[in-house]
């Protein structure tokens, strides 16, 4: 019996992997120097960001299970 593969809790902890296979992940630059930014950008950033195609492949290689 093989033993289980590990997952690598670096990506667990940034990524997730809807049901429909695509990766979602948490967008940067929200979380200081933020009087600079504007009230849009700000709002966009809240939303979470998918990943492109050519990286998913790379990222789902880290999350086994995911």
């Amino acid at each position: 019996m093989m033993p289980k593969m590990k997952t690598r809790k670096s990506a667990a902890k940034r990524y997730k992997i809807t049901g429909t296979g695509k990766v979602k992940y948490k967008k940067q630059n929200l979380r200081h120097i933020l009087t600079k930014k504007s009230s849009k950008r700000k709002r966009n950033l809240r939303k979470a960001g998918v990943l492109a195609d050519s990286e998913v492949k790379r990222v789902k290689k880290l999350l086994p299970y995911g």
